[in-house]
């Protein structure tokens, strides 16, 4: 029987989702108390990767186990799991489905704050406003809903077919305020730290230290941005993910 399990996680301390020797990651302290609930070892594969120290608001893995749960999985994981990783819940999917290959959209939002505040340090990203121009930046994030190709955004492009992306949406939300602020966007998939690269130097634009002509012509040519800045990891989350069986 395959389940999908829909959790959310604070990944400050981890070194991301995804396994790895000799560094703490969300699937092995899951994989750990799934083994401790059912006595058998369990592989969870993801919906997706986040890098260290980024969270997940939503995030859905798949496990495949011999025979249904005869107790509450949510509750029984939940008391097992540490105080960052939270099981909303489990249910059961067609064996056909995966978490990772049939996810249709993804959306990530990136907050920033702008007045230091030690309860948001960990959650969100401190940047100075001073000299931060906000039009300039929502200019930027235009463009990115307009682009296709994010090779430019891409820590290792060379690893993907292509580098195409269809981007159904990127918006600029200022909240709190105009204490805090939240970059947000949707797509068909993320190449790896394409998010974290795009708000650094959305954020150069901002600054005036990228003239927004040369962060477009990276968009349009594929050329590699001047500064290649990447944003702070804590401000990051994953915070959708849609399945066309779940709509």
């Amino acid at each position: 029987m395959k389940y999908f399990i829909h959790l959310s996680y604070k990944g400050s301390r981890y070194r991301g989702w995804q396994k790895q020797p000799n560094a703490p990651s969300v699937q092995a302290v899951l994989e750990e108390a799934l083994a401790k609930m059912t006595g058998r070892k369990i592989n969870c594969i993801g919906c997706g990767r986040t890098d260290a120290g980024v969270h997940a608001r939503q995030f859905f893995g798949h496990i495949v186990v011999p025979e249904p749960f005869e107790y509450d999985p949510v509750f029984r994981l939940n008391k097992m799991l540490p105080d960052d990783i939270a099981v909303s819940d489990i249910f059961e999917v067609p064996r056909t489905v995966h978490a990772q290959h049939d996810a249709v959209w993804r959306t990530y939002e990136y907050y920033f704050h702008f007045r230091k505040d030690p309860f948001l340090s960990d959650i969100s990203a401190f940047y100075s406003p001073e000299g931060l121009n906000l039009e300039a930046m929502a200019r930027a994030v235009k463009l990115v809903s307009e682009a296709r190709d994010f090779r430019s955004f891409c820590k290792q492009p060379d690893l993907y077919k292509n580098t195409l992306c269809e981007i159904a949406s990127a918006e600029l939300e200022p909240f709190s305020g105009g204490e805090r602020l939240c970059f947000r966007i949707r797509a068909d998939r993320f190449l790896r730290g394409m998010v974290r690269l795009l708000t650094g130097n959305i954020l150069e634009v901002g600054y005036g230290r990228l003239p927004l002509e040369v962060f477009e012509d990276c968009l349009k040519n594929g050329t590699s941005a001047p500064y290649f800045k990447e944003a702070y990891p804590q401000g990051l989350y994953l915070s959708a993910v849609t399945y066309a069986f779940l709509e």
